[in-house]
């Protein structure tokens, strides 16, 4: 089978692992338009329940990257100066780029050909293949060529988001919410090794507008971010990756594959970072494609690709939807941070996408539920 790949990140390079795990014969190759040492971003994270889905389907792989994350067993939540630490939430992170390399390297043992710096953005430009898999981000060219093929829509979200990065190693994974004079800010970051951590900072879009960040070139806007989370920092630094602010695209397609061109990961569907599911989501988009091939057959890629999105689909759009519900909550942290006791806001975040209720709060963190009860006794009746 010929099967050609648009995309070096983890929805890819898996399922091409995969395939030729399956039959060495595979003829199969990976297209990337960036450098194999380039990647934008800082960490990734996989909460405990991803890991173990991840060595369900994989033992070898887990084991082989296992070594290299960064774990940690609780969350937590920081209202202004008050911490939160919420038990029961067990995460671990590693560096992207460290996870891409890793990937790299196992996947070119197995035989797969890795082609950097090569841009295609045409199926003519791929040539003769079994299977074309678009597994190429969020702003993928295959998928916004073939929008009306694949039934894609696009919700641009408003909040304002900017990666970046820190030279010091937080704890946990910590949401930190600092009331200013314009507005709240918003820090998610987490170590993703021993002297690095994701500090990605959220506002609202009436904050950024507020701040002037449109105007304020990038050193000023890492100072104006270091002087809001100075008690965080620790004297330490905000780092970029040529960051920018962004919108979050909330994307979906009602058809995953036409002809015998298939979408995996951020080019399928995009999930709110809030959740941190993403390299989850598109390593097991990769198994889910994955098996399919290998029930009904590598000969029968229309039989496969139709099973791929009617098994994947409903527990997919569980998460998608837990996602969306996740970024709206975010949508409305200045009402929520104003409004609410640091326990309250604690409490508020745990149920936000109305998959964990008041007696799965009291099984993963008693001590955060009883706080609760006892401002909201109500929640006993």
């Amino acid at each position: 089978m010929k099967i050609r790949i648009l995309g070096a990140g983890p929805a890819g390079l898996y399922f091409a692992a995969l395939m030729k795990r399956l039959n060495p014969s595979h003829d199969i190759a990976i297209f990337d338009r960036s450098a194999r040492d380039a990647t934008w971003g800082f960490g990734v994270v996989f909460s405990d329940r991803a890991l173990e889905f991840l060595r369900g389907d994989d033992e070898a792989l887990y084991q082989y990257l296992t070594p290299h994350l960064e774990n940690w067993p609780n969350i937590t939540i920081v209202h202004n100066d008050t911490a939160i630490p919420i038990a029961g939430n067990g995460f671990a992170s590693i560096g992207r780029l460290e996870l891409l390399t890793l990937l790299y390297d196992y996947v070119e043992q197995l035989g797969v050909k890795l082609h950097f710096e090569v841009e295609i953005t045409t199926l003519n430009q791929v040539g003769d293949a079994d299977l074309v898999v678009g597994a190429n981000g969020a702003f993928s060219c295959i998928r916004s060529a073939n929008e009306d093929r694949f039934g894609t829509t696009t919700d641009w979200r408003l909040n304002k988001f900017i990666w970046y990065g820190s030279t010091k190693a937080f704890d946990s994974l910590t949401l930190t919410f600092r009331e200013t004079d314009l507005g709240v800010f918003c820090a998610h970051h987490y170590r993703y090794g021993p002297d690095r951590s994701t500090f990605l900072v959220e506002v609202e879009n009436a904050t950024w507008q507020r701040a002037g960040f449109e105007a304020m070139s990038p050193s000023d806007t890492i100072r104006h971010c270091e002087r809001v989370f100075a008690p965080d920092l620790s004297g330490h630094r905000i780092i970029s990756n040529n960051s920018q602010w962004r919108r979050f695209p909330a994307i979906w397609n009602e058809r995953w594959s036409f002809d015998n061109v298939v979408l995996l990961g951020d080019a399928l569907r995009t999930a709110h970072f809030s959740i941190g599911s993403g390299t989850r989501l598109a390593m097991e988009d990769s198994v889910a494609l994955f098996k399919a091939f290998r029930e009904v057959g590598a000969e029968d890629v229309p039989g496969a690709l139709a099973l791929f999105q009617q098994e994947r689909m409903p527990p997919m759009r569980k998460i998608w939807e837990a996602a969306n519900a996740s970024l709206r909550w975010y949508e409305d942290m200045d009402r929520l941070v104003r409004t609410l006791s640091p326990v309250e806001l604690a409490y508020s975040y745990m149920t936000r996408t109305g998959r964990v209720d008041h007696a799965e709060v009291t099984r993963r963190d008693p001590k955060l539920a009883a706080a609760y009860e006892a401002l909201h006794p109500e929640v006993l009746a």
